[in-house]
């Protein structure tokens, strides 16, 4: 399971917090009822909030559905594969394709390269 990370998460009555700075999801069991439904505690928030959105339905704010971790895994390997091939291309023929179709592809390189650099790996 993987967080969504500096996303805003509503936490119902106009409460919202950093997903990624969510600690605990606590079912509130006793007096729970309209705004009471569970505790959140969050990073650099001594008392936790008391929110009325139930655990369930935050915690699927939360997360990244397999769906986006799939379509990100994706995404980056097309990126790999998009760079394999701009190293296979010769410098005549790059120029010649600047030229021709203005496509710069070493400046799709470096940023590919840039996006790949900054990829978080799994633990």
């Amino acid at each position: 399971m993987e967080i969504r990370e500096n996303t805003i998460i509503p936490l119902g009555y106009g409460k919202y917090v950093r997903s990624d700075k969510i600690i605990v999801l606590d079912p509130i069991e006793e007096n729970r009822g309209p705004g009471r439904r569970t505790l959140v505690f969050v990073e650099g928030i001594n008392n936790p909030l008391i929110v009325s959105r139930t655990e369930t339905s935050i915690l699927s704010n939360i997360v990244k559905t397999p769906k986006e971790v799939m379509e990100a895994t994706a995404a980056l390997e097309l990126l790999k594969d998009i760079l394999d091939d701009i190293e296979q291309i010769g410098s005549m023929l790059k120029k010649s394709i600047k030229e021709e179709a203005g496509l710069n592809l070493e400046k799709i390189k470096s940023r590919i390269e840039e996006i790949l650099e900054h990829e978080i790996e799994p633990e």
